[in-house]
């Protein structure tokens, strides 16, 4: 299993005894940072991926984790008998990791006050959970 130091970024091949690590759930996007970007530096800035990448390491490492698994950096997808054990291994993957990180890429940051949200009458001080609750990450659309 390889796994991205939250750190460097540099990414580590565990064999039998993995550490702890986080894991990172996302929808695919324009420009993913891939197993061959993340080793060049200046080929994964360049990719709009990776702001995702440096925040999930950002918060893994203020949670504590040295490592996290993002699939489309620690995966060599050109090499076809990864990426078939990779598929067949990767619900082991998410249920071994100790933390799991859901980037909702379409819920924004920040939200208007309740009395401006046209939601508001229906959630009350809690207009972030129509966000939340139309995310497409739930729908992978």
């Amino acid at each position: 299993m390889r796994l991205l130091n939250t750190k460097n970024y540099e990414l580590c091949f565990f064999l039998g005894e993995v550490p702890p690590y986080a894991i990172l759930s996302h929808r695919w996007l324009e420009e993913e940072v891939t197993f061959a970007d993340i080793q060049n530096p200046q080929q994964r800035q360049s990719r709009k991926g990776w702001v995702k990448i440096w925040n999930c390491c950002k918060q893994a490492a203020d949670d504590g984790w040295d490592y996290v698994w993002i699939d489309t950096c620690c995966i060599d997808k050109s090499d076809s008998s990864e990426l078939s054990e990779a598929i067949n291994s990767m619900f082991r993957w998410y249920e071994n990791a100790q933390a799991c990180y859901a980037f909702l890429d379409n819920v924004p940051n920040r939200y208007p006050s309740v009395g401006m949200n046209p939601y508001s009458n229906y959630y009350g001080p809690w207009p972030w959970k129509w966000h939340f609750r139309s995310s497409q990450w739930f729908t992978r659309r």
